[in-house]
């Protein structure tokens, strides 16, 4: 018998990447949109919270990688124009 053992021991808010980055909460989140649990986000909810956006560590990674790509490519999401 195998059992999955998870391996992700911590993970940082969006609001600590967005600060860590430099970058707009608002904006990081509507880039995030792309991303799924496979790409290291995860929502955090804890009691009579509507729940957060967090990142692992290869969240966080995938993150920065998306920030590139919307930097070089400022066309494709029009909403945020102060970066």
């Amino acid at each position: 018998m195998t059992t999955h053992v998870n391996k992700v021991h911590h993970v940082t808010t969006i609001t600590q990447v967005a600060k860590g980055l430099g970058k707009d909460e608002d904006w990081l989140r509507d880039i995030s949109i792309e991303m799924g649990i496979e790409d290291g986000l995860i929502w955090v909810y804890g009691v009579g919270e509507d729940g957060v956006q967090a990142f692992t560590d290869f969240g966080i990674e995938n993150m920065i990688e998306l920030v590139r790509f919307y930097k070089e490519n400022r066309k494709l999401i029009t909403r945020w124009q102060r970066e």
